[in-house]
């Protein structure tokens, strides 16, 4: 199972990017699959998830209104839709999808696949 994440890149704040996370080995159409982030220092948080059908999604009080996630089960692909971006944004971001089937959860401990992650910087 691979979750490959790419989009992120350099930007100036108010600028937008769109990260994707496309997966192979399996389908994971069953499962929740998330953003999280990890800034240098600082634990890895949630950003944004969603749910197994698409139609529940979750996001952290930050970011809420700028980002947007997405998924296209039909690409095993997720999206995340960032606008507005702020400095503290910068970070890199990670997508991963659930260990358990038809659960829904912001716990990144909950998580059992992991991309390799992909750095988002935003200036001032």
């Amino acid at each position: 199972v691979q979750l490959q994440a790419s989009g992120g890149g350099l930007v100036q704040a108010g600028g937008s990017l769109r990260l994707s996370c496309a997966v192979s080995g399996r389908t994971f159409s069953n499962y929740a699959m998330g953003w999280f982030r990890q800034a240098p220092e600082k634990e890895r948080e949630f950003v944004a998830t969603i749910s197994w059908s698409g139609s529940s999604t979750f996001y952290t009080e930050s970011v809420k209104g700028r980002f947007t996630i997405s998924r296209d089960s039909a690409k095993n692909t997720i999206y995340l839709q960032m606008n507005s971006l702020k400095p503290e944004d910068t970070a890199v971001y990670y997508c991963a999808a659930h260990r358990t089937p038809r659960v829904h959860s912001i716990v990144p401990g909950n998580y059992a696949y992991w991309g390799q992650g992909t750095q988002v910087t935003v200036s001032s």
